[in-house]
């Protein structure tokens, strides 16, 4: 289990009818050897995280994750992530690239016992997150996320952004509703500054794109100094570049069990390898200030906060 305490071997019999570690591993060898043509020869682990699964596997193609979900209500969208996933990878952007079934599509709808489930493999990629104290490392990881929004910005797949791409809620609108209606005002002093910040702000003056949502260390894989893939498009988002770059750098250090905020210093650097590839134009860099403190505030923990996060701001 990634999140929860509840019994793993409770978790894949009640969510995917599966009785036991190795009936799993018996039905995934027979999925993988009928939709996608490949002979499993071992199962290392299974990992459940609500309604989803994903297993490390062995075969006589290599290494390969398999990732499956029970989400019905998100089965278009998985189809159009992995799609995605494999015009990245055609690209060159660093990603794990998805296995075609034998019918040609990358995301298949699979059964165990009586559950209907979305199915993906994804070619293993040998890396570690990234470590935010390698200034290099952490360089090169912002130059990568702008390479990757210059590629997500060429695929608006309409079953990811809607049948009709609207543009996100002005950005001004959406801070003062958020002050309004969500602020718990932990950061009061921060809350007033942010308020203040946005009233002056000129428009932005970029387009709304497909954006990853959720760049950080946990999803960003290296060796050494090299991002090797970015991982997991399950939050994939339609908003300005901006948006997406001021939620990186404000939990750019998380992890799934190390949440912790990210040092001013690697900030600083990870903008840098960012902006050399994709400078910032003048209205975005004023507004990344702004959505910074604005991720920040909201990031802060109710009750006890030993991370700092408020200190952070």
């Amino acid at each position: 289990m990634l999140w929860e305490s509840t019994d793993p071997q409770d978790a894949l019999r009640d969510r995917f009818g599966l009785y036991g570690f190795d009936e799993a591993v018996l039905w995934l060898t027979k999925v993988l050897a009928e939709v996608w043509g490949v002979d499993v020869e071992s199962c290392e682990r299974i990992l459940i995280s609500g309604h989803n699964a994903i297993a490390w596997i062995r075969s006589d193609r290599g290494a390969f994750v398999a990732k499956w979900s029970r989400a019905e209500g998100q089965f278009v969208r998985f189809a159009a992530a992995a799609d995605l996933i494999n015009a990245l990878h055609q690209r060159g952007v660093p990603v794990a690239p998805p296995l075609e079934s034998v019918d040609g599509r990358y995301r298949e709808i699979v059964s165990s016992d009586s559950s209907r489930l979305s199915m993906t493999v994804q070619q293993a990629v040998d890396g570690q997150p990234l470590d935010t104290g390698n200034e290099t490392t952490v360089r090169a990881a912002g130059a990568s996320f702008a390479e990757l929004h210059a590629a997500l910005a060429l695929h608006p797949d309409h079953r990811l952004i809607g049948s009709e791409p609207n543009s996100p809620a002005d950005l001004r609108q959406r801070i003062e509703q958020w002050l309004a209606e969500d602020d718990s005002r932990i950061a009061p002093a921060a809350s007033d500054r942010l308020r203040e910040q946005i009233s002056t702000l000129p428009p932005i003056d970029t387009e709304p794109q497909l954006i990853h949502n959720d760049y950080r260390s946990t999803n960003i894989l290296t060796a050494d100094t090299e991002i090797v893939a970015v991982v997991d498009f399950d939050e994939i988002a339609w908003d300005y570049a901006v948006c997406d770059l001021a939620r990186t750098l404000v939990f750019l250090n998380t992890r799934f069990t190390d949440w912790n905020p990210t040092p001013a210093n690697v900030r600083r650097t990870f903008l840098a390898g960012y902006e050399s590839v994709r400078p910032l134009t003048n209205p975005e860099a004023q507004w990344l200030q702004a959505l910074v403190l604005w991720r920040g505030i909201a990031a802060i923990p109710p009750g006890p906060d030993p991370a700092g996060w408020a200190n952070a701001l």
